[in-house]
């Protein structure tokens, strides 16, 4: 038996590509659990449409004031099935997704040899104009880019045991964001890691404008901050535009215009990646000129405010975390 857990909060925009992708998988799940966090929209009617349909069984929850992890660990309580899929709104499932994100699982129940506990699944963008197309090029790794031996997974494409997330005492209440990390650090430490599957594909439309990108990394750097997360990496950004840019732009302006090739050649190296990610893009041929050089221009100017969000966000963290000891 699987369950298909996730949680929403206000949703009802997102949601029905998701529900509708749930009733076109080739391996439907034995029930979906879905956890509604005080939702203010049309989600809940959404759902209660839904579980009238009657297109798989749904249980549906309602957690005042649940946090994502909250959310989560409320819907896994209730679910039956020993092995939990767990994905997110704001996403669309491929029809394999449950058949491939569980397959290792479900075989290794029929041997009944238990040395598996947890399967990660992949992500893809789902871009629908050319700014999500940038957004995609810059912020979602590719296919080539994981290794699978340390990939941590997105809980928006993971599934594992229900006695391995019992074991890790579930995901972590007093987190709101990078919850999944701490998770994916307790099964990897206590119950073996992931096996990768990368056929398990979730479709992921990215944020829609740099007013929700800075939110949205704002609050990821703000819940490194909180469970002490990669510091190391902070420092570094931190360093580079606090002391390095600032040092090297006065330098430039004073001594020489070797220092500004310099400069244009480092930047260049920054958005390498994403400037080859875009070009491998399914969406870019069919690009007009226009807008692929929009989209080009795009990438910088979105790596700098995504720099800015997580300088501002770690610091918000970090206090907290000082205040919360």
């Amino acid at each position: 038996m699987i369950s298909l857990i996730f949680t929403v909060l206000n949703e009802a925009q997102s949601l029905p590509a998701l529900l509708d992708s749930i009733a076109m998988q080739t391996r439907k799940p034995d029930e979906v659990v879905i956890c509604d966090g005080g939702s203010s929209d049309n989600t809940l009617a959404i759902l209660y449409a839904e579980q009238q349909k009657q297109r798989f069984c749904l249980h549906i929850l309602l957690e005042m004031g649940a946090n994502i992890s909250r959310g989560r660990n409320i819907a896994i309580m209730a679910a039956q099935g020993p092995i939990i899929a767990c994905s997110d709104a704001g996403v669309r499932l491929d029809s394999h997704w449950l058949d491939e994100l569980t397959k290792d699982l479900r075989l290794e129940a029929k041997n009944n040899t238990h040395l598996l506990s947890a399967t990660a699944g992949f992500f893809l963008p789902d871009a629908h104009n050319t700014f999500e197309i940038a957004m995609s090029a810059t912020v979602l790794p590719t296919l080539n880019e994981i290794n699978a031996a340390t990939f941590l997974p997105s809980s928006r494409s993971v599934a594992f045991l229900k006695t391995a997330w019992a074991q890790v005492q579930g995901y972590p209440e007093w987190l709101d964001y990078c919850e999944d990390l701490l998770f994916d650090f307790a099964i990897r430490a206590q119950c073996g890691g992931f096996s990768f599957a990368p056929n398990a594909i979730v479709y992921f439309r990215p944020r829609g404008s740099l007013r929700s990108f800075y939110k949205q990394y704002y609050l990821y750097a703000r819940g490194d901050g909180k469970a002490n997360l990669w510091l190391k990496r902070h420092l570094i950004r931190y360093a580079v535009y606090l002391i390095g840019l600032p040092t090297f732009i006065l330098g430039g302006i004073a001594l020489s215009p070797w220092l500004w090739l310099g400069l244009l050649v480092g930047g260049l190296a920054y958005i390498k990646t994403p400037l080859l990610r875009l070009t491998h893009l399914s969406q870019w041929p069919a690009l007009a000129v226009t807008e692929k050089i929009k989209a080009l221009v795009l990438i910088p100017i979105i790596r700098v405010v995504g720099d800015i969000a997580k300088m501002v966000g770690y610091p918000v963290g970090v206090w907290w975390r000082i205040n919360h000891k």
